[in-house]
């Protein structure tokens, strides 16, 4: 279906991105020109988005990179304006105030590697404060969802405990355990 202007709406543009995955996966244990001419065609079509990029303006590579669809694509090709943790975090913030009307709370942890940390306050009442539905697992897989959907390029979404803080090993050597060395005795 499209619009007037020839334009598809978001579900037909979902439903051949799903037909799309099909397709190509189907080509994966084709070899042979096909997959050949997608991959050329995927990298012409990186280029030609990279173009646009280096042509537009700060405000225009925003509001682009706010189009889910294009923002895919720019992380598909590399060329997203803003950092991978700004998206997420982004994404984590958006949650927020209904995990906040449920008496909960969503702290950002970071990115380490390839996994986004998002610290999950469940409330004094625990759960989520009473209000939550399917109450943590669900806000967890929300997180997940929506973390995921801004930066696919992330392979996990872990979700953090209240009060769970991820220490990293002392750097020092402690001073007992140096004066501590046992003194090698001389053959006799």
């Amino acid at each position: 279906m499209a619009d007037p202007a020839g334009r598809l709406a978001d579900p037909a543009v979902e439903a051949r991105l799903a037909r799309l995955d099909e397709v190509l996966a189907g080509l994966e244990h084709t070899p042979g020109p096909a997959l050949e001419a997608v991959r050329l065609l995927t990298e012409v079509y990186g280029e030609a988005l990279a173009r646009v990029l280096d042509g537009a303006d700060e405000r225009l590579g925003a509001r682009l990179a706010g189009d889910e669809l294009v923002g895919h694509l720019m992380v598909l090709h590399g060329v997203h304006p803003q950092p991978l943790a700004e998206r997420a975090e982004r994404a984590m913030e958006r949650l927020r105030p209904a995990v906040r009307e449920r008496g909960g709370d969503l702290t950002w942890a970071g990115v380490e590697g390839e996994v986004a940390r998002v610290r999950l306050d469940s409330g004094s009442k625990g759960g989520c404060g009473g209000g939550c539905g399917g109450g943590s697992a669900d806000i967890a897989a929300a997180v997940r969802e929506a973390v995921l959907a801004v930066a696919p390029e992330l392979a996990e979404v872990e979700i953090l405990p209240d009060g769970e803080v991820r220490k990293a090993a002392p750097a020092f050597v402690p001073l007992n355990t140096i004066k501590r060395r046992s003194v090698p005795q001389e053959a006799g």
